[in-house]
């Protein structure tokens, strides 16, 4: 956020970009005006703020990107068993609703966002999914690039599914939930 923007243009701003997210996630070509409509201002007020669409998409992608990192910092990833930070993370993105939609619609406007949405995975990604192979909660078959496009998979899976079957979300999580945590213990042999 611009240093000059507090309080009433600080909330405005945020108003626009929360707009833009919902918006955007449900029709990635949505006009400036829907998104103006949205967020209950102007369209003049929506220029005020992005003169440019092409402004209005990069604070979307740095807003998106903030996001994404305070749903990362509150999964806790240090902590607990790999599977048990796993399932943590899965449960933060997917209360990220909107804009994993928007993600999933139009991957693009997030390029220069975080790298677990740009490469699969970062360090941290890849520190716990490897202290999940030392704990024993995750398979070692599984490498941690595979586990971040599986979540990912799955985060898109869960969003679609409310969406298609008109799902509660409480219950889509769970399914969510269940699926990864099935997916990654590791196998018995007998």
């Amino acid at each position: 956020m611009p240093e000059n923007e507090r309080g009433a243009r600080a909330r405005t701003r945020q108003a626009i970009l929360s707009a833009a997210i919902e918006v955007l996630g449900q029709n990635p070509n949505a006009a400036l005006s829907d998104i103006a409509a949205a967020a209950e201002v102007g369209r003049t007020t929506l220029h005020r703020y992005f003169p440019e669409r092409s402004d209005l998409l990069r604070a979307v992608a740095a807003e998106g990107s903030a996001r994404l990192d305070r749903a990362t910092a509150s999964a806790r990833l240090e902590e607990g068993t790999g599977c048990e930070a796993l399932l943590r993370l899965c449960r933060e993105y997917f209360d990220l609703g909107s804009l994993l939609s928007l993600i999933f619609t139009d991957p693009d406007c997030m390029s220069d966002a975080t790298p677990i949405v740009d490469d699969g995975c970062d360090d941290r990604f890849t520190t716990m999914i490897n202290r999940g192979h030392r704990d024993g909660t995750i398979d070692t078959g599984l490498p941690a690039p595979w586990l971040s496009s599986l979540m990912w998979s799955q985060l898109y899976a869960g969003w679609s599914y409310i969406t298609q079957h008109n799902a509660s979300r409480h219950e889509v999580l769970d399914l969510l939930v269940r699926t990864v945590d099935g997916a990654v213990t590791p196998r018995t042999t007998n």
